[in-house]
């Protein structure tokens, strides 16, 4: 699979030295660590965010939804704007990716084009230090969503496929947690992704991510938060439902029970259980979302009476 190129933060920093006018964006939580490693001063993003004019580099530090909107910024310009991203955590690999997903009031709009990818990337392993356990339990499961479902995609070609499995296959031998060497398979799990689809576990994040955020703002909800909770379900509906999810591990020599150990740690019964009135009550979203739509196995309005099981046992 192509993937954005790889380098150094001291490159990065040369980069920007050499620049003409260098910009920063970069995350709350980053943003002291970030100036001072690039000696710039973190600028303010607006709504919608707006590359400085004269800016001819833009440094992007930051997780998923920081570095699409940056992508989104950057890269849809007249004027060349180089981009530098660099991720503040796993999980979405926005920093290897031609999507960029957008919030609409609420509502996920997503666009995939060539143009939208960065034209660097830094892996930074201190950043990993800023992550919260929980949220770096989280991350991993954003990684493993997006290779398993770029993997069983019907879009996929064969040698992506081979590409997707082997990935995995390093993958589980990653602890669940904040652990730096999630960056790199994080960023081609989702560069793998870019490449085929998503299926359901990203149709319920889209669908169900506002509304429980709406519903129970306190609960920390969140598109990483989603994926690592579904998916456990997600797999155990898409291999009761159809033959071809267990063809697929079969060929490629991936373990089920193997997959199925680690999304169990994933999994959380107390989110599951707060979360399925607000799955009932938005089924019809998550039946339309266009990620639903390319899930391996199909997708019936008569689906729900699964979920409800899965989710409220």
């Amino acid at each position: 699979m192509a993937i954005v190129p790889v380098i150094s933060l001291d490159q990065a920093v040369a980069r920007v030295k050499g620049a003409r006018d260098a910009a920063l964006w970069a995350s709350p939580s980053v943003r002291a660590m970030a100036g001072a490693a690039f000696d710039l001063a973190a600028a303010d993003l607006g709504e919608p965010p707006v590359v400085p004019g004269g800016c001819d580099l833009l440094v992007a530090v930051g997780g998923g939804t920081l570095l699409d909107r940056a992508k989104w910024a950057a890269k849809g310009q007249e004027r060349k704007i180089d981009l530098i991203a660099v991720p503040s955590i796993w999980g979405s690999g926005a920093e290897a990716s031609k999507v960029v997903v957008l919030d609409d009031h609420g509502r996920k709009t997503i666009h995939v084009h060539d143009d939208l990818l960065p034209d660097a990337r830094v892996v930074w392993p201190d950043l990993a230090a800023s992550v919260p356990d929980s949220l770096a339990a989280d991350a991993c499961g954003d990684a493993w969503s997006h290779a398993l479902e770029g993997f069983w995609s019907p879009l996929a070609s064969d040698a992506l496929r081979e590409e997707l499995s082997t990935l995995m296959r390093s993958m589980l031998t990653l602890p669940i947690g904040s652990d730096a060497r999630w960056f790199e398979p994080s960023a081609r799990a989702c560069a793998g992704q870019a490449g085929s689809s998503v299926g359901l576990i990203h149709g319920l994040a889209h669908a169900l991510e506002a509304p429980l955020r709406a519903a129970q703002p306190r609960a920390g909800w969140g598109h990483a938060r989603l994926c690592a909770l579904m998916l456990r379900p997600v797999m155990a509906f898409n291999l009761a439902t159809s033959d071809k999810p267990g063809v697929l591990l079969a060929r490629h020599e991936l373990d089920a029970q193997a997959l199925g150990a680690v999304f169990d740690r994933l999994y959380d019964s107390d989110r599951a259980r707060a979360a399925l009135p607000v799955l009932k009550e938005h089924w019809k979203a998550v039946l339309r979302d266009p990620c639903t739509r390319t899930n391996v196995a199909l997708v019936r309005p008569a689906a729900l009476e699964y979920f409800e099981k899965a989710l409220g046992s």
